[in-house]
């Protein structure tokens, strides 16, 4: 049992842990890096930590400074959010070392599934359908051949310890396997100080459909359906939508099942996530485990109407869930667009900043996920996701038209956004029929000229000490907006 939690992250996941912790009557601790001095997740959090530079060696991902910073606290146990140390089993096993709850799965799971080719091995010894491919480790550019000869090109190399699409290659000949052995070897052993690969075939065009798994430690196993995130680039995924367009109540059940065999393989406790590929056929394949909540956890959230932060502490603390899983159906379809500081004109370039000024859209069914704020710094140290927006309706259709309107009312000034390139998406023939995959962005989707900034006029109004931000223009205002700011006195506007 604990009191106090410890959150090892920051920006929106931890404020968004924070809010979780409270409503469950918990108190927490913030930890932050010098570059998040002035962070959303401090203020809220009823104590901070300071655990060192803006570096996120030398923070976020440091052992000793987050387990000293709970233990000068007197935390009870630990949340890790995702990235930074979130699927770090010797994390886990140091905390549990030092009397410390991990809220995650315990080390042993982590360590099986973080290992892309032991992962595989063990759904394979499930019953779960894997990808063909090498039963492991690959020993060399020979044995590489071998396998890719005996599934058909084309193939893929994925880094053993990887993720995020770092060490990955597709290959369509021996030439380009060759070429890209290497490559793939060496980014591995640089991102992951881990050079080993695996191979896989490439299914050609399929979906990326990942399960939500939720377990206790009382042997309790169920999933929340699917998400379907095959709108991509360089593996990164942009847009989340639940149900997936091509999902049937058949094809979810079986898929629900099959990750729950997986999961009980590994003896899996609290959220959790299997990601699969779906071909045309509506074949499915693992590809691997995230062990931990995803970025996109919300809109499983709002289609289910279920707390899965909660729940994961909930079974951190030893309480025994009570679903039926034959009633744990999607009540509404909900869709989550990721916004990134990055400039889509200019191949995504990460654009840190000032936000100089900010406006959220709102209304029945939109939910905005962030932790930035009009005078925020984007530091140029972490990830540049500045917020999710998420969207739930009663159809696909209806959850479309409302993100177009929600992404119209989301504004942003100082620096560039993937706003305008969501607007685009939703936009395409192909993403309202819902006959997209993977290879989107690659192949269906064609980019039109970036417009010409138009000048817009943002106004702020003063009344009683009151500031409301509020546009001079009749139109909207979208991220490729150059604004003119004025200051316009009440006593001007009444003239």
């Amino acid at each position: 049992m604990f009191n106090k939690v410890l959150i090892a992250n920051r920006g929106e996941i931890a404020l968004r842990v924070i809010r979780a912790c409270r409503e469950l009557g918990l108190t927490t601790v913030a930890v932050y890096s010098e570059a998040d001095r002035d962070a959303v997740h401090v203020r809220f959090a009823d104590e901070d930590v300071c655990i060192g530079p803006a570096s996120s060696s030398q923070s976020y991902l440091d052992f000793k400074r987050i387990i000293a910073a709970a233990e000068v606290t007197n935390a009870g146990a630990i949340h890790p959010g995702y990235g930074f140390l979130a699927e770090n089993a010797d994390f886990a096993e140091i905390c549990e070392s030092c009397g410390l709850t991990f809220i995650g799965p315990r080390p042993h799971a982590i360590r099986q599934m973080g290992d892309k080719a032991v992962a595989k091995d063990v759904m394979r010894k499930a019953g779960v359908p894997v990808i063909p491919g090498s039963d492991g480790v690959i020993a060399g550019f020979e044995d590489a051949r071998e396998i890719a000869d005996s599934v058909g090109y084309p193939v893929i190399l994925k880094a053993v310890a990887g993720g995020g699409g770092k060490g990955m290659r597709v290959c369509k000949d021996e030439m380009e396997l060759e070429r890209n052995f290497h490559i793939a070897s060496t980014e591995a052993a640089k991102a992951f100080s881990n050079p080993d690969l695996y191979l896989e075939k490439v299914i050609v065009n399929p979906h990326h459909v990942e399960i939500q798994l939720l377990a206790d430690q009382h042997g309790n196993y169920y999933h929340f359906g699917e998400r379907d995130c095959s709108i991509q680039r360089r593996h990164q995924k942009l847009i989340e939508e639940t149900p997936s367009p091509l999902m049937t109540p058949e094809l979810r059940a079986r898929m629900g099942e099959a990750a729950i065999k997986g999961a009980k393989m590994v003896d899996y406790i609290g959220v959790g996530t299997m990601e699969f590929l779906v071909d045309d056929a509506r074949n499915f394949y693992f590809m691997e485990m995230n062990t931990r909540i995803q970025v996109e956890h919300p809109i499983t959230e709002e289609a289910y109407e279920v707390d899965l932060l909660q729940n994961q502490i909930k079974v951190a603390l030893g309480e025994k869930l009570e679903f039926k899983q034959e009633l744990l159906t999607p009540k509404w379809h909900s869709i989550e667009c990721r916004i990134n500081a990055e400039d889509p004109d200019a191949d995504f370039r990460p654009s840190p900043g000032r936000i100089e000024a900010i406006h959220t859209p709102g209304g029945p069914g939109v939910r905005v996920d962030k932790a930035v704020y009009a005078g925020y710094f984007i530091p140029p140290y972490y990830d540049s996701m500045i917020a999710k927006l998420i969207v739930r309706a009663r159809t696909r259709r209806e959850a479309i038209a409302k993100m177009r309107h929600s992404l119209d009312e989301f504004i942003v000034e100082g620096i560039p956004t993937t706003i305008s390139i969501h607007k685009e998406i939703l936009d395409h023939p192909d993403f309202i029929a819902g006959t997209y995959s993977t290879a989107f962005l690659e192949t269906q989707f064609k980019r039109e000229k970036a417009s010409i900034p138009v000048k817009k006029k943002l106004v702020t109004l003063r009344r009683s000490g009151e500031s409301t931000l509020v546009d001079a223009n009749p139109t909207p205002i979208n991220d490729t907006t150059t604004p003119e700011r004025v200051e316009v006195s009440a006593e001007e506007k009444k003239e």
